[in-house]
This record gives structure tokens, sequence and C-alpha cells, in this order.
């Protein structure tokens, strides 16, 4: 505790430092953790990951509410999978978790592969859909594509506000499809749009990319958790 103490108060701007229990079978001792940490990350620090993740209140309704409908999505029984997406940072961070979930989130745990697919294809899809129908429509229109009934979209924006998400998520909700949306910036114009989301409240694109993965592994081991049971 003293040396994550010194940290704290060595850095002005810090980001997430994990030690706890990410694969727990409570998600109150993940909860605790973060309480612990919360309070030697008020030593000076004006804006940091931790204290953002503080405005996170109800860790179990919030955790057990985004982890079921990914968990369901991906059931054996469900046949379904997810489309991910994001631009620029977020898209590094959408095929991070894509990664994790078709090959491994720890080597600890042995399973399947789970079909979590990026939107951002290859580059010859984003070049031809960017040059003939537009940049707005990389995302959708490949989704379009592939999307079947209980698949599940997940997106990254860190503004909230990028056209191609926007239209992304428009398409989901004409298509009767799930959306889980992971946001910055009060969740700009994206806010509303997902059936669930998850709005990091700052306009430090560093600071909300941080939220998001952390977050992001966080739900997936407990999707992953639910799975193997």
């Amino acid at each position: 505790m003293d040396n994550r103490k010194k940290l704290f108060k060595s850095n002005k701007e810090v980001g997430v430092y994990l030690q706890m229990p990410l694969y727990s079978n409570k998600v109150e001792d993940v909860a605790e953790n973060w309480m612990n940490l919360l309070q030697l990350s008020k030593c000076g620090i004006q804006e940091n990951s931790i204290l953002l993740l503080n405005n996170l209140q109800d860790w179990n309704t919030f955790f057990n509410a985004r982890h079921s409908i990914p968990a369901n999505a991906l059931k054996k029984t469900h046949n379904n999978k997810i489309l991910i997406c994001g631009n620029g940072g977020s898209a590094a961070d959408a095929q991070h978790l894509a990664a994790e979930f078709l090959i491994q989130l720890t080597s600890k745990v042995k399973r399947k592969s789970y079909p979590v697919i990026p939107l951002a294809l290859d580059s010859s899809t984003l070049t031809a859909c960017g040059n003939d129908l537009g940049f707005d429509s990389i995302f959708s229109r490949p989704f379009e594509g592939i999307v079947q009934k209980g698949d599940l979209l997940i997106v990254l924006s860190t503004s909230g506000n990028s056209k191609n998400i926007l239209k992304v998520l428009n398409t989901a909700r004409k298509l009767n499809i799930k959306s889980l949306s992971f946001l910055g910036n009060n969740g700009g114009k994206s806010k509303g749009k997902a059936n669930l989301e998850i709005i990091v409240p700052s306009t430090n694109t560093a600071r909300i990319q941080e939220c998001h993965i952390f977050l992001g592994h966080l739900i997936f081991s407990l999707v992953e958790k639910k799975l193997i049971k």
C-alpha cells in the first residue's frame, strides 16, 4: 500500500494501477479493491482513471447488467457473435478485446474460442467503403452484411460524436440488434442510442481509453466465467 501511495503522489496524471482479483468469483471483491485504491488516489491528483471510475458507484448492478448481454450472445446454444468497433485508439482497443476473446484472455483459463469480430476488417474493405460510400459507413456497411439476429454490437468512442459510430448504432437499432457503448465526454451524441452504455465522465482521451480497456477486460472476464460454468 505504501508503494502505491508514493506512486500516486509522484504523478499528476496516472493510469489505472491494478492489483486486484479480476478473476474473483465475486464482483464485490473487485469493487472492494477499487474502493481501497480510491482512497490512495486522492493525493492531489486532479484527474486519473481511478477517480473517474469512482462515478460508477453501484458495482454489482453495473457489472451484472453489462456482462449478461455479451454472455447471452455467446452462449453455445445461441450460436451468435459480438461485433465491435471504434476509431483510432478505440479501434486498437476494439481489436485488443476481440483478440483476447478469439484467442485467450488469460493462460489460466482453458476454453474454446469465442466469436468477437472487429468491424474494422482490413485495409481493402475500409478503403473501398471510405472511397465508394464514405467514411461514415465503414462500420455500418460490413455490420449489415455479417450481423445476425441475436448478435451484439459493442462500440467504443471517447467523444461519443463520431459519425460512423452513430451510424452503426442507428443501424443496429433499425435491425433490432442489441448494443453496448463505451463512451466518454458525457456520452456525446451517442448517449442513449445503445441498450446499455458506460460513460466515463471526462474529456481527456487518454483517461477515457484507460477506463474503457480496464472495464472491457473486467466485463469480458466476467463473461468468460459465466460461459465456462
